[in-house]
């Protein structure tokens, strides 16, 4: 695959790379594994936020916005309090912030927690960051320009064709009743089906490492998913809608099926997703 060279240059890029490994630094990790009940309370039905999110947020949107003066940074807990600011994700430039994604996992003292950050044109995901401190690798991806874990080249390998050989992930919480009736019934038919890490930066990377072969997610925020989705994108794999068409940062649909590559996607989605798929076989609106 032809690759382009780089837009941003190398300095923006390590310098959001730095931001995100200083912001861990300071103010997230010092807290893993040593929060007070007062550091930790719920924000929503089984959603937790901690101190820590709060402040990692607030640091990152600091440096961010001096990075790029005049671009939006539309942060997971700021949109908490004010949903509008999801809005901003179709300016010209935004940053998508998720100070500290698997926040349920950091709080139990998983290491499957991570620190991301997507940078937006118009709608559409032009960069990403995941950094995943406690295995201290740093995954990035630029639109058009590939796909690189701690600085080294990224690509997804062939995954099986027999679905009796694949493994995946179905992130079953916010599935409605039909949908998880149906994925009940037929998720026998692949090796291995867990119910994922839940932490979209580590499920994504995951599938590019070769951990797992896919990850069907329902509820879809962007902050949790643009990073995430462009990353497989430019390591060669695929995330697409139910329908097959392409996923976008602004989009409020429900349902995002990513696999190591078509094939895999094709056949775990007609398995899974009978009910959600287009009514022709020649829907590939998201290639």
């Amino acid at each position: 695959m032809s690759r382009r060279r780089a837009r941003w240059g190398r300095d923006l890029g390590d310098r959001v790379s730095d931001a995100l490994r200083e912001t861990s630094a300071e103010v997230i990790e010092p807290r893993f594994a040593a929060l007070s009940p007062a550091d930790v309370r719920s924000k929503a039905a089984g959603e937790l936020v901690t101190i820590a999110d709060i402040e990692a947020e607030e640091l990152l949107t600091r440096i961010l916005t001096g990075l790029l003066p005049g671009a939006l940074v539309v942060g997971e807990e700021a949109c908490a309090t004010d949903p509008t600011l999801l809005e901003g994700l179709g300016a010209a430039r935004a940053w998508l912030v998720d100070p500290l994604d698997g926040t349920a996992n950091f709080v139990e003292g998983s290491d499957d927690w991570a620190v991301m950050v997507a940078l937006c044109e118009e709608g559409r995901t032009v960069a990403s960051w995941i950094w995943q401190p406690t295995s201290e690798t740093m995954y990035t991806a630029e639109a058009g320009c590939g796909a690189a874990r701690n600085g080294v080249s990224l690509g997804v390998t062939p995954r099986p064709v027999d679905p009796g050989g694949l493994r995946g992930a179905v992130l079953t919480r916010f599935l409605p009743a039909g949908v998880s009736a149906t994925i009940d019934g037929r998720r026998d038919r692949f090796g291995t089906v867990t119910s994922g890490r839940r932490c979209a930066g580590v499920d994504y990377p995951a599938v590019i490492d070769g951990d797992q072969d896919f990850v069907l997610f329902w509820r879809t925020l962007p902050w949790d998913h643009a990073p995430g989705v462009l990353l497989l994108q430019e390591a060669g794999g695929v995330a697409l809608r139910p329908d097959a068409s392409a996923y976008r940062p602004g989009d409020t649909r429900l349902g995002l099926l990513a696999a190591a590559d078509r094939s895999c996607w094709d056949t775990v989605s007609a398995i899974l997703l009978p009910d959600c798929r287009p009514n022709t076989t020649t829907a590939r609106t998201g290639d």
